[in-house]
């Protein structure tokens, strides 16, 4: 019976075996560097196909930080809220409308509330009505029209209604900033992460006054001054909606409109509900807001009252 011939063993000088050894002749891997980390023995293998560890990855395959490619932006924050002016901003403005069969939405405007409402952005309303105080619209009246306009629009998280004159020194009438400060308390939300959509220069300074973001939806109502004036203008309400899902940018100091208030430290959900609560507990109500929710005039007044 032919024997198998004996395999000389390798001298101290031989050197280290080819590809083609068997593994019981192959030299011991040298040991590990500590600087160098190990595997995770409980990560799990990579799929087939997939790309070998980059810079910033674990020879495991997790990343050892969650940051963004390089020369990627920075994931945009998204804003609290987005709160619009009503009249010629979501519907076709109709000067003191009282008839909920007048109300027409304006082109994609549908369209750009269901966006937020799908990304989970609260959205709201802050108009002035002074068709109540002039005595041309009633308080049922309006909350008939608001109604009709969320059976269009879809329904809001917030109604903020100012019903005075512009003789009734109010801090809600916009420019003043009391609406936005009133909406942003009720969603329990700082009024400086809320951007503000509306159609003329007042709802952008309501915006500022408030240390809300504002951007400008101009009509043909929108004066020039006005344009120019906006930090932020947007062609319609859909590319409102792209700006406010963007990173605000940043501008320089804009000129304060005359007789506008300071812009609020921070936060200013609470100095909103500080100002709207003083001297009533309706304010502070984070119950549903019927489509009617009227600041009430004794609290809009207090902080503007002069000393006699």
């Amino acid at each position: 019976m032919p024997t198998r011939p004996e395999v000389p063993s390798p001298g101290p000088e031989a050197s280290s075996p080819g590809p083609g050894a068997p593994p019981s002749a192959r030299p011991e891997a040298p040991p590990l560097d500590p600087e160098v980390p190990s595997p995770d023995p409980e990560a799990p293998p990579p799929g087939p196909g997939a790309p070998p560890p980059g810079p910033g990855v674990s020879p495991s395959g997790r990343p050892e930080t969650a940051s963004v490619r390089p020369g990627e932006p920075p994931p945009a924050r998204r804003p609290a809220a987005v709160l619009f002016d009503r009249d010629g901003t979501l519907i076709e403005d109709v000067p003191y409308n009282a008839d909920p069969g007048r109300v027409r939405p304006v082109p994609g405007a549908r369209r750009a509330l269901d966006r937020l409402r799908r990304a989970g952005i609260p959205v709201g309303v802050v108009t002035n009505q002074s068709g109540v105080a002039r005595g041309l619209v009633g308080p049922d009246a309006l909350e008939d029209v608001n109604r009709r306009v969320e059976e269009l629009l879809g329904p809001f998280a917030v109604w903020a209604v100012c019903p005075h004159g512009e003789d009734d020194r109010c801090a809600c009438r916009k420019p003043a900033p009391g609406l936005v400060l009133h909406a942003a308390a009720v969603l329990g939300v700082d009024a400086r992460d809320c951007v503000v959509v509306g159609d003329i220069g007042r709802d952008v300074e309501a915006a500022r006054a408030a240390g809300a973001r504002g951007i400008l939806v101009p009509t043909p109502v929108t004066l020039p001054e006005e344009v120019a004036a906006a930090p932020e203008v947007a062609a319609d309400l859909a590319a409102a909606v792209d700006l406010a899902l963007r990173p605000a940018p940043a501008f320089p100091d804009l000129p304060v409109p005359p007789g506008a208030p300071a812009v609020p430290a921070r936060p200013a959900a609470s100095a909103a509900s500080t100002s709207t609560a003083s001297t009533s507990t309706a304010s502070t109500s984070t119950a549903p807001v019927s489509p009617a929710s009227i600041v009430p005039v004794a609290t809009a007044r207090a902080d503007t009252e002069e000393p006699a």
